[in-house]
């Protein structure tokens, strides 16, 4: 990732830090967006299995973490989640939800930091999203017998016909999104987006 001088306003409260004016306001923004997806759209993917819900939050934690780097993608990934706290998902909602959008957004932010282009924000996205699956299996292994009552053979039963496919096709839709979305969210932030062979 680029110097927080080259990405972010000139005029920083937190000079050291790099958590400049505009960037506690964006990143406050971001997760007033992600609140909003993971409370109003979310929705079940799969027949049968409507406990496992799909909303767009992960992508816009994307947004934050390849953006801002990492720091400000693990905020967007753990604050948003905390409102489903005081809803039916309660604080075991919350942990699988935290787990599976930063499982996702540290391992391919922390990449693309390293390496500013296209090429390495799709290695990121890729190395993020096996990361990713594999966290949400063996979290589902501990969280979801407490989470629904249901005994751990059953859960183990469900990874193949329920917990794989679901979080695998989470984990595409939100890559493909934000790569689909990535050039106009960072232009209209003001960030510069690489060209494929760029190395910066």
């Amino acid at each position: 990732m680029a110097p927080t001088s080259s990405r972010n306003a000139s005029h920083s409260t937190h000079a050291a830090s790099g958590w400049d004016t505009r960037r506690i306001a964006v990143t406050a923004l971001l997760c007033a967006m992600a609140a909003i997806c993971t409370l109003l759209l979310e929705f079940p993917i799969l027949p049968g299995v409507t406990w496992l819900k799909y909303d767009p939050s992960g992508i816009v934690a994307l947004i934050a973490g390849f953006a801002f780097g990492p720091a400000t993608g693990a905020v967007v990934s753990v604050i948003p989640y905390l409102v489903h706290i005081a809803t039916a998902s309660g604080v075991y909602g919350v942990i699988m939800a935290i787990l599976a959008t930063f499982s996702l957004v540290m391992p391919a932010s922390l990449i693309y930091r390293r390496q500013c282009t296209m090429r390495g924000a799709v290695l990121g996205l890729v190395i993020g999203g096996i990361v990713c699956l594999a966290a949400c299996i063996v979290g589902n292994l501990i969280v979801t017998p407490f989470y629904t009552g249901m005994p751990l053979d059953a859960v183990i039963a469900l990874i193949v016909p329920a917990l794989l496919p679901f979080n695998l096709i989470k984990i595409v839709i939100n890559c493909v999104v934000f790569v689909l979305i990535m050039r106009p969210a960072f232009k209209a932030m003001g960030i510069e987006v690489p060209n494929a062979g760029d190395a910066r």
